[in-house]
């Protein structure tokens, strides 16, 4: 079951947190913070959607390197929904230059670099439903109730 004003974000675990074994991790912290995860699979990524995903920087001349960045072993893929998830996401990786991230963040305490930041996640609703429908079909994503879920949004009194 989706809740009103139930938002969805793509998360892109890169290569880097694949290599380093931070899977469990970045899956836990999304959970724990509540959030639900409605789709995920590893898949390898190839240029057309490479090409399609980074769009808006595939004319520059460092986007050779992010393709092959992405490419250089699976990555995670997942679908994540609730309230307000895109900036919540947002908040739990920190910003995309990963120097940048405060302590506590995803990319605070695992990254330092721009492209090796651990993470891709969704930077708007928009984009968020644009991305999980380019990652994942219909038939992968999955609607349920959360046992949790009234305790993740109670009402404030």
């Amino acid at each position: 079951m989706t809740r009103p004003n139930s938002e969805k974000s793509l998360i892109i675990i890169k290569p880097d947190a694949v290599q380093r074994n931070l899977v469990g991790e970045i899956v836990s912290r999304l959970e724990r913070k509540g959030l639900k995860i409605v789709g995920m699979k590893m898949m390898n990524l190839k240029d057309a959607t490479l090409e399609e995903h980074y769009a808006h920087i595939k004319d520059k001349p460092f986007f050779p390197g992010i393709r092959d960045f992405m490419k250089h072993c699976p990555v995670v893929v997942l679908a994540v929904e609730g309230i307000n998830a895109v900036s919540a996401i947002r908040l739990l990786v920190g910003p995309t230059k990963a120097w940048e991230a405060n302590a506590g963040t995803i990319r605070g305490d695992f990254s330092l670099s721009t492209q090796s930041n651990i993470v891709h996640a969704s930077d708007s609703v928009e984009a968020g439903e644009t991305e999980v429908a380019r990652f994942f079909f219909e038939n992968e994503i999955f609607s349920y109730e959360k046992i949790d879920a009234d305790f993740i949004y109670a009402e404030h009194k």
